[in-house]
């Protein structure tokens, strides 16, 4: 066993041996998406007083953090998002009413003289306060609707020290709320109070009203016990007012937490279901389990002993994979789960990069000489390190686009980059160390070598066989394809023009509810419902008759009380199982950051591909990106499906894919262009693609296994997502050679020269010089 060998057994062992322990001792961070819950993202404004900067944001976010661990929420998340945001995330609060009025409010409290009894008749609940009385007076109704003329106040809701609910029994007053107050606060409150006392009991003027966000919550009149002047000590203060418990325990919150530096508007609500989080769980490990499992028998079947190991391999990349997540301490979210399913498709096209090698090297290239003297050691050795340019090129493309749906995404689309970017380096040590230990142990059998039918890279394979037999020429007119790949994307761009594209309520901004009925309830009835109700508008789907979602403009809590109510005439118990709420700015947001993500990632790719090939190169891969990403926006506005948060995340990943296809393509081109620098492009190229279509069919079925999985048994969440990665796959497996490729071509005819190659990659895939007969064969042992 040669010293390199060893260090990657050992080093296998020794990763897997940790993540294992991770996995045992360790449990996942599941998102909110999974187990159920509310995310409330709140956005902060300017005031009067205040401006709504970083610092007063990060002081929001302690007081925030009071008002939740108050509520009593297990193992709530409360961080600042940006500049001026608010991220909240309750798990197991699927009613967020009480959640959001308590987080949103400002609780300006303030504590005012009564001055008496304001002439004309009460205002409207929802009136603004009346400010037409005597100067500095605020005229508000009291909570028996009698409206007080209030004087100013010099006390307000910051000089309380404690807030307490407290229920009284023995002399029956109910629930109260008790405060204290800090020192300053405390001699205020006694001057107040002891201006009060002065007149007599019965007057108006001897009560003190307390006012919260301009309602006057309490108006108790100073006991008849108390003399004029001496007024009220602190910490013998109590509001009444006819409350219950839940009453009484909210507004000692909101007092207790003190006024929020900045007033707050929610922006953003999300509310999933324990119910749909645990389907989605379940959906995902089937998808995930079966579309392993079938991966793992295709790759064995072509490649036999080899392709087994391959799929021990991966049961590692998932070993792996999962520690890391649960290590790192990453949210695990529904696209995050997909991400994972998805890496395994690109673990497999490591191997299948590096088997293809070790069969060339092996049994010859489709087309040229078959090569003798090669040991099956050192056929794979070469194979492996072969491959390893083609390996990082393409999975460092992925990776640009993990960073980038973790630098501009958000929520699900966020954790989705984050899964995708571990699973795609994990998938490389999986193949390059793993993978490669695995074959070199096995590549020392003599059992295993003697038998090509074993090992699995003996044989040439049946589609380089076909390929070898037929040697077709793809681009004796490869002007063709581009008139092809031209009439399919105005067709896309048609769609587009003509059905319009269906953003989803992340880019639009409005409310997305979704409800579970116990009876059937076709659409038709359903908008007939709601329309009675006085929700005309409301763009209503329904999936498999008792899943509803209802679609509408920023509707309060009232209005989804009265969908759920008019969806019930109907379908009988209405369980509402998810609901999402976008304010129309967040979504201009949203959208904007969607475009620049876009235009980076092309950008990304551009620059990057240019350095490490020819700018033609590069702009062909560009082009066939934007080719598939065309494409498919198209294929959705014909098909009229949403393209939402979670289409983006697959948008991008698609990008990924794209281009690593057509890395793999554009390396091979570079190897054998750098052997015969004057030969032309065009016999090179279609060399290139010849040798290279059995890594991209092999690949494509390993992902389409995935994929096709995620699809049918991943349920209604996954289902847009496989959908529109099962689209880009097959079409970014058809650019890379049939637009790519031509564009190349073209280009490289009004520009010609001879390839720049990277350096330590000169030569690369030149074979030694095969030995002479009587003398030993080349065993591999220096490999």
């Amino acid at each position: 066993m040669t010293r390199a060998t060893t260090v990657r057994a050992v080093l296998a062992v020794a990763v897997l041996l940790v993540s294992l322990f991770a996995t045992l001792t360790m449990s996942p961070r599941l998102g909110l998406d999974l187990q159920g819950g509310t995310r409330i993202v709140l956005q902060a404004r300017d005031s009067a007083t205040a401006t709504a900067d970083r610092e007063s944001t990060d002081r929001t976010v302690e007081v925030l953090r009071q008002r939740i661990d108050a509520l009593g929420v297990a193992e709530p998340t409360v961080t600042r998002s940006g500049e001026d945001r608010v991220l909240v995330e309750l798990p197991d609060v699927t009613d967020p009413r009480k959640a959001a009025e308590v987080l949103g409010r400002t609780a300006q409290l303030t504590f005012h003289p009564v001055n008496g009894l304001a002439d004309g008749e009460p205002p409207a609940e929802e009136e603004k306060p009346d400010r037409s009385g005597k100067s500095g007076e605020l005229v508000l109704p009291d909570e028996n609707g009698s409206r007080l003329r209030l004087g100013a106040s010099d006390l307000s809701g910051a000089g309380v020290k404690d807030a307490r609910a407290e229920f009284d029994g023995q002399r029956g007053a109910g629930w109260s709320v008790s405060l204290d107050f800090r020192d300053e606060a405390s001699r205020a409150w006694t001057r107040l109070t002891g201006e009060a006392a002065c007149h007599p009991p019965g007057d108006e003027r001897r009560r003190v009203a307390i006012v919260l966000d301009d309602k006057v919550i309490s108006a108790p009149q100073v006991s008849p016990s108390v003399a004029c002047g001496a007024g009220l000590p602190s910490g013998t203060t109590q509001i009444s007012g006819s409350f219950s418990a839940e009453e009484a325990r909210n507004l000692a919150l909101l007092i207790k937490g003190g006024a929020l530096p900045v007033p707050v508007d929610v922006v953003e609500q999300r509310t999933v279901g324990p119910t749909l989080g645990a389907e989605a769980i379940s959906a995902s490990a089937r998808a995930a389990v079966i579309g392993a499992s079938l991966t793992a028998l295709f790759i064995t079947f072509v490649y036999r002993l080899f392709g087994g190991l391959a799929s021990l391999a991966l049961a590692g990349y998932a070993l792996i994979s999962y520690a890391a997540l649960v290590a790192l301490g990453v949210t695990l979210t529904l696209p995050g789960l997909a991400g994972f399913v998805l890496a395994i498709g690109m673990a497999v096209d490591a191997n299948v990069l590096a088997f293809e090698r070790a069969r060339e090297e092996y049994t010859g290239r489709p087309g040229g000489a078959a090569r003798s003297g090669r040991t099956l050691r050192s056929a794979t050795a070469a194979g492996f390190r072969n491959a390893r340019t083609a390996v990082v090129d393409s999975n460092v493309t992925t990776l640009l686009a993990a960073g980038l749906l973790f630098a501009l995404g958000s929520g699900p689309v966020k954790g989705f980059g984050v899964t995708l970017g571990i699973g795609v380096l994990v998938s490389m040590f999986s193949a390059l160390v793993i993978a490669r230990a695995l074959t070199d142990l096995a590549a020392r059998s003599r059992f295993v070598a003697d038998f090509p039918g074993v090992n699995g890279i003996g044989l040439p394979g049946r589609v380089r066989t076909h390929l070898t037999r037929r040697a077709p020429d793809l681009f004796r007119r490869s002007r063709r394809w581009l008139v092809v790949s031209a009439a399919v994307m105005a067709v896309a761009v048609l769609g587009v023009a003509l059905r319009g594209v269906n953003l989803g309520v992340e880019f639009t901004g409005g409310r997305l509810m979704e409800y579970a009925t116990t009876r059937p309830v076709d659409v038709d009835t359903a908008r007939t419902a709601l329309a009675d109700a006085g929700f005309a508008d409301a763009e209503v789907t329904t999936a498999g008759g008792q899943e509803i979602s209802v679609r509408t403009g920023d509707t309060g809590e009232r209005a989804e009380a009265a969908i759920r109510s008019a969806l019930s005439e109907e379908g009988g118990e209405t369980t509402k199982v998810r609901d999402d709420l976008i304010g129309p700015s967040l979504g201009d947001e949203l959208r904007r950051h969607a475009l620049i993500a876009l235009g980076i990632a092309v950008g990304v790719q551009l620059l990057y591909l240019a350095v490490r090939f020819r700018w033609s190169f590069a702009v062909a891969s560009v082009t066939a990106l934007v080719h598939d990403v065309v494409i498919l926006i198209g294929v959705f506005a014909w098909l009229g499906r949403p393209v939402d948060g979670i289409f983006l995340a697959a948008l991008l990943t698609v990008i990924g894919y794209s281009v690593n296809d057509s890395v793999v393509v554009f390396d091979r081109v570079r190897e054998l262009w750098a052997r015969a620098p004057g030969a032309s492009l065009l016999p090179t190229a279609r060399t290139a693609v010849l040798q290279t279509v059995p890594r991209t069919v092999n690949t494509g079925m390993g992902a389409l296994f995935i994929l096709t999985a995620l699809a049918v048994l991943g349920g209604d969440s996954l289902r847009d997502f496989a959908l529109a990665l099962l689209i880009g796959i097959c079409v970014g497996t058809y650019s890379s050679v049939f637009t790519a490729v031509p564009v190349a071509l073209a280009m490289e005819a009004r520009h010609k020269g001879s390839p720049r190659v990277p350096r330590g990659r000169r030569g690369a895939g030149r074979t030694r010089p095969v030995p002479r007969r009587g003398r030993p064969a080349d065993n591999g042992a220096r490999v």
